[in-house]
């Protein structure tokens, strides 16, 4: 007695609606496949499986996993659709599920389409199938785009997660007057206090929520500030539109938090005593050490002492950090004079960065390239040498808002910790010479035999600089 095929009848449709309508239901596709079935002779129905109402797009279908879980358990020999885009429509996922067969030894047959997968007119006609499916799903997809952009520019809003202040009413955006407060005092607060933080701390503590129930986030509110709809437009592909909602908030009011942004970011603050001031990271709990001082009484006099503290320990509590504060003229003076010693030492400089340029990426060496430098080094020690003497030989003649400048011109970063201090250089590249690049050297030396930072004694150590350029530090 011949063996049956177990044969698996898979059918889907897209959504429900397509349930009623001939051959494209279910129940149709399953009338078809089984009459095919009944015409072959060696063939039986295992099992039906269906997926009325999900997409083509992706295997995450319920009835499909349900059928591959049985393919890999042995139990079906053949698999059966009524066309290819019943089983995917996506040709990535299609010839996944086709090594998938054929690694269980299973074949595939679409009715309609009456091709076979293991001979080569079968692949052959499943692969143009398979290139109209795509061709067809893309072209759907350019025209909802185009759709989307005709009604942008009709002033409609496309959907999406509706902004606070709205509700819908109709696919359109209808202002929610008590919600529209939140964003009226969000925007007024910002212009007053230019703080974010400050504007979230309230939001948190009056307990007010968003849309869905949630608190409002820093970056939500930071979302809020920059959406051009509160004003009246929509913003899509890059065009701002006019739209046909109201406004919650004037141009005016909106233009002056985005002047407020633009000159936060830009802004480089400066300060008299603290010429390291915004460059210096705690490596401990990562945020910046900003300035601060303290006046204490000695003999009757006033004296002030100034310090780099971790802003952490203002937002949080004076324990969340053990760096907490360092002396500012000490860290100050360490930096400075351990970069005049190095500028002198031309023998140091010139073995260092020898042995750079000619180490390999693995394995430390007395050098250190930073993460954003290339694999290719090429520096030269004499402009090295003669830029970074160039720069602590001026120093000393700078004083107060000059010194910062000069400062933030050649350092961009100071990453400090106990244990090491890590200093990061600007250059310019041969072709960029007019233009900073955001690539940076590094260096990094243990603190000297002389200095104690916070209570602590170092050790001498190296200097570790790496550039995927020639020419170091701006002019």
């Amino acid at each position: 007695m011949q063996t049956k095929i177990n044969c698996a009848i898979y059918t889907r449709v897209s959504t429900d609606n397509q349930t009623e309508v001939e051959f494209n239901s279910c129940e149709a596709q399953e009338e078809k496949i089984k009459a095919f079935i009944k015409s072959q002779e060696d063939m039986e129905v295992f099992k039906v499986y269906s997926d009325p109402g999900f997409t083509g797009a992706n295997i995450n279908r319920p009835a499909l996993i349900e059928m591959l879980a049985d393919i890999k358990e042995g139990k079906i020999n053949l698999v059966i659709s009524y066309k290819i885009d019943r089983l995917t429509r996506s040709p990535k996922d299609f010839y996944q599920l086709i090594e998938l067969f054929e690694k269980y030894n299973v074949d595939f047959i679409s009715v309609t389409e009456r091709f076979d997968t293991s001979t080569p007119s079968g692949r052959l006609l499943r692969n143009i199938m398979l290139t109209f499916s795509q061709f067809e799903r893309e072209l759907t997809s350019e025209r909802t785009k185009d759709k989307m952009l005709q009604r942008a520019q009709k002033g409609m809003w496309n959907g999406g997660i509706v902004p606070v202040g709205y509700k819908t009413v109709n696919k359109k955006l209808v202002i929610d007057k008590k919600r529209a407060e939140i964003v009226h005092d969000i925007y007024e607060n910002y212009v007053t206090n230019r703080s974010i933080a400050k504007i979230y701390n309230n939001l948190k503590t009056d307990d007010i929520k968003a849309n869905n129930g949630l608190l409002l986030s820093k970056s939500r509110i930071y979302n809020i500030l920059r959406n051009p709809i509160y004003i009246g437009k929509i913003k899509y592909d890059g065009k701002l539109l006019s739209g046909n909602h109201k406004p919650i908030i004037s141009e005016d009011i909106f233009d002056i938090a985005q002047k407020i942004h633009k000159k936060k970011v830009r802004k480089l603050r400066l300060y008299k005593k603290y010429p390291l001031a915004g460059l210096i990271k705690c490596e401990e709990c990562g945020s910046l050490m900003t300035p601060c001082y303290t006046n204490k009484k000695r003999q009757g006099k006033t004296r002030r002492y100034y310090y780099y503290r971790c802003t952490s320990t203002f937002k949080k509590d004076w324990n969340n950090c053990n760096t907490r504060q360092v002396s500012a003229n000490r860290l100050e003076d360490y930096i400075f004079e351990n970069l005049k010693r190095i500028s002198r030492d031309k023998h140091y400089i010139d073995s260092s960065i020898f042995m750079l340029n000619h180490s390999s990426s693995s394995g430390r060496t007395e050098l250190e390239p930073s993460q954003s430098c290339s694999d290719s080094l090429n520096i030269s020690p004499e402009i090295f040498m003669q830029t970074l003497q160039n720069f602590a030989g001026i120093l000393p003649e700078k004083k107060g808002i000059e010194k910062s400048l000069w400062v933030k011109k050649f350092i961009k970063r100071v990453d400090y910790s106990k244990e090491e201090i890590a200093v990061v250089l600007y250059y310019k590249g041969l072709k960029d010479a007019d233009h900073g690049i955001s690539a940076s050297g590094r260096a990094k030396e243990n603190a000297g035999r002389n200095s104690k930072l916070n209570g602590s004694k170092k050790e001498p150590g190296i200097l570790d600089f790496g550039s995927n350029n020639a020419v170091w530090l701006p002019k």
